[in-house]
């Protein structure tokens, strides 16, 4: 296969950002979601009226704590708690609406990368597309959770400082008409001085801290791809952790895990030393803004021009218009964290949506059903990254009621192969010829027991046993025990033993009855009690059953009507089919 390339990182996070704006649109919630942010606006709106009258507030105030006047003071003191209430509440209020759209653009978000990679076989086809494929899980939770949370900080966040910018530059422009500039016992008067020494300020910061900021955006990526890697060492020690045990591998294992946190920390120590580079410039930024506007506008209130409450008035507005340009100052970090999360999570999306047509572009196996059978392999030539793998006759036709072994050995894609028959993997060529889904069933090496009720997790779909029928089946497989907890939910995967997984495999069959089965070394359990229970099944309750082992091994001797061997693409043919 032609894995769909992971995008390079110069890809423009505004296409991005456009793209999930779209999809977000095609979603039933958006509605939900385009109210809160509605009511959020018109909150922030209220938020920065309210604050340019707590900014007017300043002039009486201060001027009142300027002449002694306690009567002055105290009313001023009684205006601002009325003000403060209500920026209490319009705070109280926007928190709200912020965690509420950070939660809808989680559960959108998750919904459409979930909707995208368990469907139409992508999960599988995805995981064998190289790199791109790796810890799915981190993508679609940990970075689609660090996506959406930032995106609703950093939007409402640049929503708001837009918002103040636009509400308080005119109450600075007007403010500093009263600043001048003595030169040579002259008064200069600069239309919008404050304005304009705001502008400058924080666009220089804005500049040096992007400088600063840069390599985050990559050293962020690399962190999330990282963690991912570490967080799966670990989920596979944990699952292997009693052979691990048993084989005395605790020592290899735990070089293993070592190892990866290693390289995981080294780039966390990249990423802590490029934070104290950024820290230089956004601290240092912050720290002189608290004096810069007082020196700005210092000359007007000693030319006798400003009362101290006006001075102060000219403080605050040049302090709302100077913290709203600097917004990607305070946030360079968090930008840098978002656009790596953004990377990871869109070219994941990318990927997967694009996967049909990395599969057009290098051939697809046609596929097609009929009523009644039988199973064609006609031409078939699966591809994937590893190479081809073909049938050394090039037309099998398996009839209902056979047993056919198709033999390949060790790194043959045999389960590729697999994959292919079940529609899963597409790359390749030729036509593979199915009975129609409903009387196919599909046994795998690893059993499927998905977290839930157990007989959810035990019945087919499609079929509707009875409590009796089921605990038949159950206690053909020696799982009778189980007939008790079909409505209890656990992690089965956990629960029980691969044995027992692989007996609830063989108790599903049972309640399916498929006409066909198609395994994929299905019929090589580990343990010779669960090998002898599978055959016994499929000859007697499955003795009709037609079956297509993908496997290694030749046994169970006498089974199989006939043996074709898989070839690769560099391998030599061997006589097309031999019998059993």
């Amino acid at each position: 296969m032609s894995p769909p390339p992971e995008p390079s990182r110069p890809v423009g996070a505004t296409a991005r950002l456009r793209a999930i704006a779209r999809e977000i649109n095609r979603t039933p919630g958006r509605l939900r979601l385009i109210l809160l942010a509605g009511g959020l606006f018109v909150v922030i709106v209220l938020t920065a009226v309210m604050q340019v009258r707590l900014n007017a507030w300043n002039q009486p105030f201060y001027d009142a704590i300027e002449r002694r006047d306690w009567h002055g003071f105290l009313h001023q003191l009684g205006v601002f708690f009325v003000i403060a209430s209500g920026l209490l509440i319009l705070n109280v209020a926007q928190t709200t609406a912020n965690q509420l759209i950070r939660v809808r653009l989680r559960d959108l978000a998750t919904r459409d990368l979930i909707g995208n990679w368990m469907t139409a076989g992508r999960a599988t086809r995805i995981g064998r597309a190289g790199e791109i494929g790796v810890n799915p899980d981190q993508r679609i939770q940990a970075d689609t959770q660090t996506l959406t949370e930032y995106t609703a900080d950093l939007g409402i966040g640049l929503l708001q400082s837009t918002i103040l910018l636009i509400g308080f530059i005119g109450v600075l422009w007007v403010l500093s008409k009263d600043v001048v500039i003595p030169i040579g016992g002259r008064d200069l008067a600069i239309p919008g001085y404050m304005v304009w020494a705001a502008l400058l300020y924080a666009a220089s910061g804005s500049f040096i801290s992007w400088r600063f900021g840069r390599p985050l955006v990559r050293l962020g990526t690399d962190r999330y791809a990282h963690e991912a890697e570490f967080r799966a060492s670990v989920v596979q020690a944990s699952q292997h952790a009693e052979g691990i045990a048993l084989a005395n591998g605790e020592a290899e294992s735990r070089r293993v895990l070592e190892a990866s946190l290693a390289s995981l920390v080294g780039v966390l120590r990249q990423v802590a030393f490029a934070r104290a580079r950024l820290t230089w410039v956004t601290a240092g930024y912050g720290w002189v803004a608290l004096v810069f506007p007082i020196i700005v506008a210092a000359p007007g209130y000693f030319a006798g021009r400003l009362s101290f409450g006006e001075l102060m008035m000219v403080v605050g507005a040049f302090n709302q218009v100077q913290s709203s340009l600097r917004w990607f100052v305070d946030n360079t970090g968090v930008i840098a964290d978002w656009r790596a999360a953004l990377f990871r999570v869109m070219s994941f999306r990318e990927a997967l949506v694009g996967l049909d047509a990395a599969d057009a572009a290098g051939g697809v196996i046609a596929r097609e059903e009929t009523e009644a059978g039988p199973l064609v392999l006609d031409a078939v030539r699966v591809r994937s990254r590893h190479g081809t793998v073909s049938l050394a006759d090039d037309r099998v036709e398996v009839g209902a009621g056979e047993r056919v072994l198709l033999l390949g050995q060790p790194g043959s894609g045999r389960t590729t192969f697999f994959l292919a028959l079940a529609g899963l993997w597409r790359n390749g060529e030729g036509r593979i010829t199915m009975p129609p889904g409903a009387q196919v069933a599909y046994l795998t090496q690893r059993p499927l027991l998905p977290t839930g009720v157990l007989r959810e997790a035990l019945v087919p779909e499609g079929v509707t046993p009875d409590d009796a029928a089921i605990g038949t089946a159950l206690a053909r497989v020696g799982l009778g025990q189980l007939s008790g907890r079909l409505d209890q939910a656990g992690r089965w995967d956990v629960e029980l033993g691969t044995g027992e997984q692989e007996r609830l495999g063989y108790a599903r069959l049972l309640l399916a009855r498929p006409a066909w089965l198609v395994a994929d070394e299905g019929l090589d359990p580990r343990d010779d009690p669960n090998r002898q229970l599978l055959l016994s099944i499929l000859s007697q309750e499955l003795a009709g059953t037609a079956v297509v082992n993908i496997s290694q091994r030749r046994e169970p001797a006498g089974f199989y009507g006939r043996v074709v061997e898989l070839v690769t693409a560099d391998g030599l043919e061997e006589p097309a089919a031999e019998p059993a």
